[in-house]
């Protein structure tokens, strides 16, 4: 299994086809996303959304809300 409380990972991870297994909001009020991971998959791939425009865009979206919400 590999877990996650990053959406914008969560998202990359689907759009590369992995399996969602579990998708919660903790009391902390934290994100929990849990994908199915048989072959160690996920963890390079993660790392690969780091390096990408999705990340990127991910990244303005979060900036554009916190000035709206500011």
């Amino acid at each position: 299994m590999y877990n996650t409380s990053d959406i914008g990972i969560a998202a990359y991870l689907q759009l590369k086809g992995f399996k969602l297994k579990e998708c919660k909001r903790l009391e902390t009020g934290k994100f929990y996303f849990s994908f199915d991971d048989p072959n160690g998959d996920c963890s390079p791939s993660a790392l690969e959304f780091l390096d990408s425009d999705l990340c990127k865009f991910d990244n303005i979206v979060r900036n554009l809300k916190k000035i709206l919400f500011s």
